[in-house]
C-alpha cells in the first residue's frame, strides 16, 4: 500500500497553484507545436508568462521558501540551479524553437521536482513561525491569463 500524500500547508498551497499554472504553460507550449503555430507567437506568451508569472513566484521561493532548507541542502542546491537553467532558457535569443521545447520539457520536470520532493521536505521541516511569515508576506491574487493570442485553443 502506498503511503498516503502528505497534505500541503495551506501557507504553500498558493505557491503549488502556481505551480499548476507552470504545468499549463508547458501544455500551450507543446500545444501550440503540435498546431504549428509560429514560434514568435508561443515566444511571446512564454515571455509574458515569465516576466509576470514565474519571475516573481522564484524570487519568493528563493527569499523566503528554499531557506527553511538552507543553501547547502542538496534540494535547495538543485531548485537553484534549476531556476537559473530556467531563466537561461526563457533568455535565450540564438536558438528560440529549442529554448521553448527545452523550457517546455524542463519546467514541468522542475515543478514535478518541487511539489513531490522539495516542498514535502521544507513542509516537514519548517517551523510553524516560518509557515505563518510565507503565509503573510504572499497572498494569492488570483491568476489572471494573458489571452491576447489564444493560440493553443
Amino acid at each position: 500500500m502506498k503511503p498516503k500524500p502528505l497534505k500541503r500547508h495551506k501557507a504553500l498551497q498558493p505557491l503549488s497553484r502556481e505551480h499548476h499554472h507552470g504545468l499549463l504553460l508547458s501544455w500551450k507550449i507543446r500545444t501550440g507545436f503540435s498546431k504549428n503555430i509560429e514560434i514568435e507567437r508561443i515566444k511571446t506568451y512564454a515571455d509574458w508568462f515569465f516576466n509576470n508569472e514565474l519571475i516573481p513566484h522564484f524570487e519568493l521561493e528563493e527569499a523566503h521558501i528554499f531557506p527553511i532548507l538552507k543553501a547547502e541542502n542538496e534540494l535547495v542546491k538543485r531548485a537553484l540551479a534549476e531556476h537559473r537553467r530556467l531563466k537561461r532558457l526563457f533568455n535565450d535569443e540564438k536558438d528560440i524553437e529549442r529554448s521553448l521545447h527545452k523550457i517546455e520539457e524542463e519546467l514541468e520536470q522542475h515543478i514535478r521536482f518541487e511539489e513531490r520532493i522539495l516542498f514535502p521536505e521544507i513542509q516537514k521541516t519548517a517551523t510553524e513561525a516560518q509557515l505563518a511569515l510565507i503565509e503573510a508576506i504572499h497572498h494569492e491574487e488570483g491568476f489572471v491569463d494573458n489571452v491576447n493570442d489564444e493560440f493553443w485553443i
